[in-house]
């Protein structure tokens, strides 16, 4: 297809389209002539998951870049390659390291991984935004007074469990794993807020089961 299609196709302005080309975000097409080059549904595949992270994610373009880089690097493995790309997505400032707080919010998540069984999770720490994010958001919860011990937390964990499995599971429909890479970050972008969306419903639900309206 054209460039004029792919803008088409995927709904995305071609001036917007020949910028993502310039960033580098977007893999040049076959050259057909000096002036025309022709592009395929990797190309329209792509376009729609640079959308989703620059668009609705709001993520910065060259934050942006680096992802893409992780999820066409073939040299990593297949946890490595999800890891890397779903790392260089913008997570939260780390609390403060000197800060009482943040030290006891540590102990208690080292002790939830311990009692969940999360091995690797354990292993890499600090080294994994996640973890870094999980200890700062719980120790500003902490700090406005709605502590979490472990075992509340592990209940939400568990919970979690379930629908990581659901979601690695999913990725079995895609061979490559690039594709499965694409997945992995746009469902970070994308899916996330359906599930936040889906746990207000269902606390909407079950208060209106317990209290009535």
């Amino acid at each position: 297809m054209r460039l004029a299609e792919l803008g088409e196709r995927s709904g995305v302005p071609v001036g917007t389209i020949k910028y993502y080309l310039r960033e580098g975000l977007l893999a040049p097409g076959r050259r057909v002539s000096a002036t025309q080059a022709e592009y395929d549904g990797t190309h329209l595949r792509r376009l729609n998951l640079v959308r989703a992270l620059i668009q609705i994610g709001r993520v910065p373009v060259a934050t942006a870049r680096e992802v893409l880089a992780h999820v066409d690097d073939a040299s990593l493995g297949t946890t490595i390659r999800l890891g890397a790309a779903l790392w260089a997505l913008p997570h939260p400032p780390d609390a403060p390291a000197d800060d009482p707080v943040t030290a006891e919010v540590t102990a208690v998540v080292d002790h939830l991984l311990a009692t969940l069984g999360w091995e690797h999770a354990r292993e890499i720490g600090t080294l994994s935004p996640s973890y870094r994010s999980l200890v700062t958001t719980v120790t500003t919860l902490a700090r406005l007074g709605y502590a979490h011990d472990p075992e509340s937390l592990a209940v939400y964990a568990r919970q979690m469990e379930r629908v990581a499995q659901h979601d690695i599971e999913r990725l079995e429909a895609f061979d490559e794993d690039g594709e499965k890479a694409e997945a992995a970050v746009a469902s970070a972008v994308l899916f996330e807020p359906v599930l936040l969306a889906l746990r207000r419903l269902a606390q909407e639900e079950h208060s209106t089961r317990r209290y009535g309206l």
